[in-house]
């Protein structure tokens, strides 16, 4: 989405290195590998998802990240209005074009040398299109909030921090007044229940402190 602002830290970079370690065998075994990262508002998916992409460049392979807030049927601004007149207007199936997402997946994996996407422009409230090369492209990163319900998933990484957790972040990043409006907290909330459970379908989790943890190890 253009107009995000990325706050890459260092706890990011150190977990992208043990994810990539980690899940590098596997895609080293693919043509495309597919990883999404789920979690809260302000959780640190983007940041995440960027500098996996950066280690996955440092081992000479190729990466492209796709952002769920492109995928939003109606821009920022337009869908907080529809939310605050709609209180059914919020989840995965309501607010997102999540069978396009599916599509695309499967067209990656199909060998696609190219995706046309969404792209939203915050500051404008638009939603254009962009064509995404794909040629030489091995990995592909998907990173939103509901992006653990997608289907054709190599590798679900679910960042465990909920919205106290992320509130500096959140004020660090703020979309306007996004931080402190008590609607957007009631939002937060919401979908803190939504996705709770998203974390027992993660391969990866990232804690609170931004630890890994590889859920497989625990049952060995």
């Amino acid at each position: 989405m253009k107009g995000d602002i990325l706050i890459i830290e260092k706890h990011h970079i150190d977990a992208s290195r043990k994810i990539v370690a980690r899940i590098l065998p596997d895609v080293s075994q693919t043509d495309r590998y597919i990883i999404t990262i789920s979690g809260e508002s302000g959780s640190g998916k983007t940041e995440t998802a960027k500098a996996i992409g950066d280690e996955f460049a440092r081992h000479q392979i190729s990466s492209i990240v796709l952002g769920q807030d492109d995928y939003f049927k109606l821009p920022p601004v337009s869908n907080d209005l529809k939310r605050r007149e709609d209180d059914a207007w919020l989840g995965p199936d309501v607010e997102v074009e999540m069978d396009l997402l599916n599509q695309q997946i499967r067209d990656a994996l199909q060998g696609a040398n190219k995706l046309t996407k969404p792209l939203v422009d915050y500051a404008k409230d638009t939603i254009a299109q962009e064509i995404v090369p794909l040629d030489g492209v091995r990995v592909v990163i998907i990173e939103g909030t509901y992006t653990a319900l997608l289907r054709h998933v190599n590798c679900r990484v679910f960042i465990a921090r909920n919205r106290l957790d992320t509130l500096e972040h959140r004020n660090k990043r703020s979309r306007g007044t996004e931080a402190g409006d008590p609607f957007i907290e009631d939002i937060l909330k919401t979908e803190h229940k939504i996705i709770a459970g998203f974390r027992y379908l993660a391969d990866i989790i990232i804690m609170k402190d931004y630890d890994v943890m590889f859920p497989d190890d625990s049952i060995h």
